[in-house]
């Protein structure tokens, strides 16, 4: 058994009011939404700090929290949920994206099932293999490595592992992407350890890459990586994504 919260605000740097730009006829947040319904999940939640998203949200059928506005990330939203829920410690929770709205249902089943299995793990995460040296470059694409137990290593936005003989001219000479991972956000939480993650203050690695996931690998926590059983589907960050997912959803029908 397990939860889904979707964590959502309206402020975003790239694209103002993302969740509630219109999307092939719905809110994109109701694509969110509607995806992780149709996943195993006993419950989903919405949980949010802005009033128009909350509005919209009940107005699809939404159940729908209203959380503090000073979180600096999902995951101190969704903690803030599960202590005034009383979640229990062992529970667990999976946080799907509020820009994800063709995250595939397998994936969110996929991830709590993970973490469910593995009585001494923290949280449960997934990648994919990268497609091009460019994604391996990218710094806006979030690459993990992790151990033969699936444990995870690291995750950064460098290029990582690095095929030293790929690239006998520096950077720009890098041929191989070879064993590279794309991290997805998804992420199953037991609740003891979300409660942990936001009671940490953010550790120097974490703001030295900006990505949070560092601040408990910092502090000892076991994250366990699996490969996606299913492709993800396009998450938006941009007004071209936002056109891609449009004419994914057009071309499904």
């Amino acid at each position: 058994m397990y939860r889904v919260v979707v964590p959502a605000r309206y402020g975003s740097a790239r694209l103002p009011g993302k969740a509630l730009l219109p999307l092939a006829g719905k809110l994109l947040i109701q694509w969110v939404y509607e995806r992780a319904q149709r996943s195993g999940a006993v419950q989903v939640i919405i949980a949010t700090d802005d009033e128009r998203i909350a509005r919209a949200a009940r107005g699809f059928g939404a159940e729908v929290r209203m959380t503090a506005s000073t979180h600096a990330s999902g995951t101190d939203r969704i903690a803030e949920v599960a202590r005034r829920e009383h979640w229990r410690d062992a529970d667990i929770v999976v946080n799907v994206q509020g820009d994800e709205p063709l995250m595939p249902e397998a994936l969110i089943d996929q991830v709590a099932a993970m973490l469910a299995a593995r009585a001494g793990t923290d949280i449960a995460t997934l990648a994919v293999p990268l497609a091009s040296v460019a994604a391996l470059l990218d710094p806006n694409v979030v690459k993990v490595v992790s151990d033969l137990q699936q444990r995870a290593l690291y995750f950064s936005r460098a290029p990582i592992p690095w095929s030293r003989d790929s690239a006998p001219a520096g950077i720009d000479s890098q041929a191989s992407y070879a064993g590279a991972r794309r991290h997805l956000g998804i992420y199953a939480y037991r609740v003891a350890a979300l409660q942990r993650i936001a009671a940490l203050p953010p550790s120097a690695l974490e703001l030295l890459e900006q990505l949070e996931q560092l601040r408990a690998l910092d502090h000892g926590m076991d994250i366990r990586v699996a490969d996606a059983l299913v492709p993800p589907g396009q998450d938006v960050n941009t007004a071209a994504d936002l056109a891609t997912v449009e004419a994914l959803l057009a071309a499904a029908g």
